[in-house]
């Protein structure tokens, strides 16, 4: 069943439209024709059809002219957004980039709005990707789109929302290609700054015998943990489950719609913390999780809030295995700037989904210490620095892609999903306030649908801000607005406990 605008609605997998097989003069492939990567193939079986999820709250009214000229020469200048993903007849059903011309008047969606007859901008825009979430973009056309609302809300003026097929690359480079189009509101010929995690300069006052025996025992930790992980990773696969609990979906969750909501926070207060825990942001932002999932589980489980919002009893099951899968890209992303180059000067850059997997475990408890929830990220973030579980989990997939075609690895992909309960991820955005084709924005908050788990949770920040994204099946999690207040909650008391301390 099609809908307007090349909609399909999401019954059945995204299935590649079939095309012979062209060659140049000398008998080899055009860059036009090049083939899709196995992981980027992955993301066309039926149970992993998934979609990338960008709303960019704008300061300003959006004039979708301006915005379509300059798509023209930027996003469009990469094969992804301007090719067919198509099956090569001759070449034993391969699929493969075909460039195309593109009609912007179908990839541009400009929905007519009349707020007089809405009760509420922000939750006719929630239901809008709601409904979005349903369907799919026809295969006819490169898969993307962008949905230009001129409508006011409670965080922007206008809201735009990209929706992009994961096939054509992973959330932290496709953000990054966005990125790419905007430009500095101070210097409109400057592009973003995206902060460097730099590395930490440690002491090293040993020397000799010492210094070779703790090259060894950290060589040896890396090795131990990678056989752990790589271990636990292959227990999941098989037999291995998360416990039964209120956030973990049933068996098809990604083919249900997904309600997306968002609330932002001060960066300035997650950075107190960090400062004051000598922690990262993402132990924080792990560690503000962890204690909203463990506020609302409890809620769910029969706990009660007292004054102040702290919970009454704890009511959590003992011992509850809570995981959450990250599909981490192993292949280094390309830079804002050599986006930015290839779109104006035909540079090529590396691109492409090189998927590994981690699973980070969570700490579902209610602990007397706020604290302790940020003590227990930061130890299960900096164990997982110490392992390479995401090259040898893709090295895995691989294999099993290689040996037994891409069902099987789709199998084993959406098995270890099935078996745990969410995705997280954090991602870096600018420092500076940013401009999409001349218009300021407001927000950024990216997400996803179609993935089997039922909860997803993003952390995007800009400037000063931090968004946090859930995006959720409302079949297992009724009220998401309250989970995310929970994990907002959980912020302002970790901040209160630091500042109660003295710490900052």
């Amino acid at each position: 069943m099609e809908s307007r605008n090349g909609f399909r609605w999401r019954k059945q997998a995204l299935k590649p439209i079939e095309t012979r097989s062209s060659e140049n003069n000398s008998g080899g492939r055009t860059a036009e024709e090049e083939p899709l990567s196995p992981s980027s193939r992955l993301f066309h079986e039926r149970n992993f059809n998934v979609y990338i999820i960008a709303i960019m709250g704008c300061k300003t009214i959006i004039y979708p002219d301006v915005v379509k000229a300059n798509l023209g020469h930027t996003l469009l200048k990469h094969l992804r957004f301007s090719s067919l993903q198509v099956v090569d007849e001759k070449n034993k059903g391969e699929m493969k980039w075909v460039r195309t011309e593109v009609d912007l008047e179908r990839h541009v969606i400009v929905p007519e709005l009349d707020p007089t007859n809405m009760d509420s901008p922000d939750k006719f825009l929630e239901d809008y990707i709601y409904n979005l979430s349903k369907t799919t973009i026809d295969k006819s056309q490169p898969l993307w789109d962008l949905h230009l609302l001129n409508l006011r809300t409670s965080q922007s003026e206008a809201v735009g929302i990209f929706r992009i097929h994961h096939s054509l690359g992973d959330g932290t480079s496709l953000m990054s290609l966005l990125l790419a189009c905007t430009r500095q509101m101070n210097d409109p010929l400057a592009l973003p700054t995206i902060p460097i995690m730099k590395k930490q300069q440690k002491k090293n006052d040993h020397r000799g015998y010492w210094r070779i025996i703790l090259m060894f025992l950290s060589v040896f930790q890396v090795f131990w943990n990678t056989v752990v992980d790589v271990s636990i990773f292959g227990a999941t696969a098989l037999f291995l489950k998360d416990t039964e609990n209120p956030l973990k979906g049933p068996p098809g969750s990604e083919f249900n719609p997904r309600r997306l909501v968002y609330r932002t926070v001060s960066l300035d207060d997650i950075k107190l913390v960090k400062n004051a825990m000598n922690t990262t942001i993402n132990d924080v932002a792990l560690g503000i999780t962890q204690a909203g999932l463990s506020r609302y589980v409890n809620r769910i489980c029969g706990g009660d809030k007292k004054d102040g919002g702290a919970i009454e009893m704890d009511n959590l099951p003992k011992n509850i295995r809570l995981r959450s899968t990250l599909l981490i890209n192993i292949r280094p992303s390309a830079g804002i700037q050599a986006l930015a180059d290839m779109m104006e000067k035909d540079a090529e850059v590396k691109w492409g989904n090189w998927i590994g997997y981690v699973l980070l475990p969570f700490t579902i408890a209610i602990r007397s210490d706020p604290l302790d929830y940020v003590r227990d990220a930061k130890a299960t973030v900096d164990r997982k620095k110490r392992s390479l579980e995401a090259i040898y989990t893709f090295t895995i997939a691989e294999l099993v892609l290689k040996l037994f075609g891409i069902k099987a690895a789709s199998a084993l992909s959406h098995r270890i999903m099935s078996h745990t309960t969410m995705c997280f991820s954090n991602l870096v955005g600018p420092l500076e306030e940013i401009s999409f084709y001349g218009h300021a924005m407001a927000f950024l908050a990216p997400s996803s649908y179609g993935q089997p788990h039922a909860l997803m949770i993003n952390f995007q920040s800009y400037v000063n801000k931090m968004t946090i994204v859930l995006s959720v099946d409302e079949g297992t999690i009724s009220n998401p607005h309250q989970l995310c207040d929970d994990i907002v909650e959980s912020l302002k008391l970790i901040k209160d406990a630091v500042l109660t301390r003295g710490l900052a």
